[in-house]
């Protein structure tokens, strides 16, 4: 199915045009590379076995430290990684590949005249790491398992005692309050390195090496000691809580002072209270930037989100902390596509209701796809009719084949190098939509995309 509008007329378009460059994962690497030149420079004489696993060792002390820079919550930190939810993304990414570079160290590495306490802090450090790799990969089996394995995985997952174990560590508090040990996991493994390192009678290794984990360690400290501080918060209540569908719920949000103030398409912290006791969320913004009250969409996912529509009602407090991200179509072209898989139409919506008349690009193709009826679609395509830029196009996956980048590339009738595309919804989707469109030609700075699954 799709609904249209079908008068264009060409009006300047308002937008700001500019394309933000992501420097943050290149800086990445080359940190990561000239910290390896440093040492390899500094090398001291002797034999280089040793040197190279304390080098695997020191670089992922490094990798781990600029992973919780990108946690730290520092607004610098979001502009240089074009949001909080990227940065997020690249967190996850470093913190893996540090811990499998420490996994490498001590596997490999030995020390003949080790410290009484060294290598059981090192131990202590790898083991924690570890845990936590194993735990925020874990909700990601079906992507990481190769296809051949898939299906006796699954029956695997099903089983009552890994169903079990699903249930008693697959609650997003139990992993959040373990995963804020990370710090204390990478200090073990740092001060481990500090003891028993042999390579250190070269003063700029050593040095290197303390500012590398001295510099994470501090960023973890202020994180869990000072950050909440410099929070800028604002009193809600509930006002009222709504199926949208079997799976998902829209939760109203009312001020009791100060107006929480964003951009269309942001997402915000919210300390939402429950008859459980309070629950601390990520959740995107679906009401205009004009109203007064905020309005969060959720869909039953985890522990907290499969039952809120029990655990919430109105009248109960909400605390939102300052909103994240970059998620904005002015950032794009005067031709652009924005395409939404179920629930994370919630973006899309605020900028639909937050868009002044003439205010869209020359021509938005939407596209807003789900297994059977949509969720807010009504509303979508009733906001969509106050727009004669904008086309809407309602896919229904259960009656028609899945998006692809050829359908929009052939829908938006454009060259792909002037098109901006902005995608939201499932993780698969959206990464499999914005592969196939960097290949058709579209510029890979002009694919936004927003993470919404932070862990």
């Amino acid at each position: 199915m799709a609904v249209e509008t079908q008068v264009f007329h060409r009006r300047p378009y308002r937008g700001s045009h500019t394309v933000t460059r992501v420097v943050g994962p290149a800086s990445i690497a080359a940190l990561v590379t000239a910290f390896a030149v440093l040492w390899l420079l500094a090398r001291p004489r002797g034999d280089g076995g040793p040197f190279v696993g304390q080098l695997i060792g020191a670089e992922g002390v490094l990798l781990m430290s600029m992973g919780l820079v990108l946690i730290s919550t520092l607004r610098w930190v979001e502009q240089f990684f074009d949001g909080i939810d990227k940065a997020a993304v690249w967190h996850r990414r470093v913190a893996i590949a540090g811990t499998i570079l420490i996994g490498v160290h001590i596997a490999t590495t030995g020390n003949r005249h080790p410290t009484h306490l060294g290598p059981t802090l090192g131990t202590i450090g790898i083991v924690g790491l570890a845990t936590l790799t194993v735990w925020a990969i874990a909700p990601r089996w079906r992507s990481l398992t190769p296809r051949r394995l898939r299906q006796p995985v699954e029956r695997l997952m099903e089983t009552p005692a890994v169903q079990l174990v699903g249930r008693w560590v697959g609650g997003y508090g139990l992993w959040r309050g373990f995963h804020r040990l990370t710090g204390i996991f990478l200090a073990f493994g740092f001060v481990h390195g500090v003891m028993d390192s042999t390579v250190f009678g070269s003063q700029l290794l050593r040095w290197s090496y303390l500012v590398a984990g001295g510099v994470g360690i501090a960023f973890y400290l202020y994180r869990e000691l000072l950050a909440r501080h410099f929070a800028h918060t604002h009193d809600y209540e509930v006002s009222s809580v709504e199926p949208i569908d079997d799976a998902s719920f829209e939760i109203w949000l009312r001020p009791l002072g100060e107006r929480f103030a964003f951009r269309p398409g942001q997402f915000a912290l919210v300390n939402l209270e429950a008859r459980d006791g309070w629950h601390r969320h990520p959740f995107t913004i679906a009401s205009g930037s004009q109203e007064k009250e905020v309005r969060i969409t959720v869909r039953a996912l985890g522990d907290f989100t499969s039952s809120i529509g029990e655990l919430v009602e109105p009248g109960m407090p909400a605390v939102i902390s300052s909103p994240q991200g970059h998620f904005d179509y002015t950032r794009g072209t005067e031709r652009q596509v924005w395409v939404a898989g179920g629930i994370g139409v919630s973006p899309m919506l605020s900028w639909l209701r937050s868009a002044a008349p003439d205010g869209l690009p020359h021509r938005v193709d939407f596209f807003y796809t789900a297994r059977g009826p949509a969720p807010l679609a009504d509303e979508v395509a009733h906001l969509a009719d106050h727009h004669d830029e904008l086309r809407l196009h309602l896919i229904d996956t259960a009656a028609s084949p899945r998006l692809t980048a050829e359908h929009i590339l052939e829908t938006a009738g454009t060259e792909p190098r002037e098109l901006s595309a902005f995608l939201c919804g499932p993780e698969q989707m959206v990464s499999t939509l914005q592969r196939e469109l960097v290949r058709a030609g579209v510029k890979p700075a002009n694919v936004h995309r927003e993470y919404y699954n932070l862990r």
